[in-house]
């Protein structure tokens, strides 16, 4: 019973980062005032933390902004 419970655990982990990830990628695409090569950069950076890199980007892009 613990193994399932561990393995739940780990299905809820990796379906909640590719959410994360893909509603990240779907922002830093549309966003026109990066360059390709930005773009990428963050992609890039949204696999392997996309919550945290996701707070970053939504940071640089109010700076940007003002």
């Amino acid at each position: 019973m613990k193994e399932l419970i561990i393995y739940l655990v780990l299905l809820l982990a990796i379906l909640g980062h590719l959410v994360v990830a893909s509603k990240m990628y779907k922002e830093v695409n549309a966003d026109k005032g990066l360059t390709f090569k930005q773009k990428n950069d963050w992609k890039l950076k949204a696999l392997l933390f996309p919550a945290l890199f996701w707070f970053y980007y939504r940071q640089e892009k109010k700076k940007r902004a003002t």
